[in-house]
């Protein structure tokens, strides 16, 4: 369940506050094979298991942008922002690949508040630090500083 705050100005007197983690999500090989259509990249290490199985990892793996791309679906999972009129994503800061995600492996992502400063026009800007784990895994498959604006 996500850490709420009631406005973005309360995230202005935190740093380095954890957050919560999302759900656990699997990684099916349709996912992937989704990804891989969408994006055009049909690499065979992610998308066809026969030759994965002969390859580095012994199967076919995510593509590290599909990783990175699930971390928008655990950010509303880790933390709540209220009280405001609209939010953007700014960007992200500080992205590492750390370990490959295997198909049949199950992700999430834990969060912690690296920060907030107010921004232009009344607005408050966070950087939220999203470490997106493998279940069972030492390493987590990615990191990431996501960077997200809210409007009042």
């Amino acid at each position: 369940m996500a850490v709420v705050f009631e406005t973005p100005q309360a995230l202005l007197d935190l740093s380095d506050h954890p957050l919560d983690a999302s759900d656990w999500l699997l990684i099916d090989q349709a996912r992937i094979d989704g990804f891989g259509a969408v994006t055009g990249d049909l690499q065979w290490i992610h998308v066809d298991p026969e030759r994965a199985k002969d390859g580095p990892f012994g199967t076919t793996i995510a593509h590290g942008y599909l990783t990175l791309a699930l971390v928008n679906l655990f950010l509303p999972q880790i933390i709540e922002v209220r009280g405001f009129t609209h939010g953007v994503n700014v960007g992200a800061d500080s992205l590492r690949f750390l370990a490959p995600v295997r198909v049949g492996s199950r992700l999430r992502g834990v969060g912690r508040l690296i920060g907030a400063v107010p921004a232009k026009g009344g607005s408050v800007q966070s950087t939220v630090r999203v470490t997106v784990e493998i279940e069972g895994e030492d390493k987590p498959a990615c990191v990431v500083d996501t960077i997200s604006r809210y409007y009042l």
